[in-house]
């Protein structure tokens, strides 16, 4: 069996949709003003970036959990940003398409938040 690694991610309603729309495979595409994507390792800091940012914009946020191959996250550093659990990846734009493809199973929500 594959190694994976779990990533979570915080996500507002109209993310959420387009992630609904390929069957909870796969993240959209970055907007040009968005360079990178920042899945995050733990499900507090995503809880915290929802709560803080998605609910305050949207009225609602949600958090997101998938598994990735571990092949293809080796690539990638974590980086803090913060206290000692705000750790991310940031993942390039234009790598987003093969981290879809190395999602195993599929994207979960496991919160919500008003």
């Amino acid at each position: 069996m594959e190694e994976t690694i779990t990533l979570y991610r915080p996500a507002g309603p109209e993310e959420l949709e387009l992630v609904r729309q390929s069957g909870f495979k796969r993240w959209p595409p970055r907007l040009p003003e968005q360079p990178f994507f920042y899945p995050v390792t733990n499900e507090q800091y995503a809880i915290e970036i929802t709560q803080r940012w998605n609910v305050r914009e949207n009225e609602v946020g949600y958090v997101t959990r998938f598994q990735v191959r571990k092949s293809f996250m080796d690539q990638f550093a974590i980086q803090k940003v913060g206290g000692a659990h705000h750790t991310e990846w940031w993942i390039p734009a234009d790598e987003l398409e093969t981290l879809n493809d190395n999602i195993v199973g599929l994207i979960e929500v496991i919160g919500e938040y008003r």
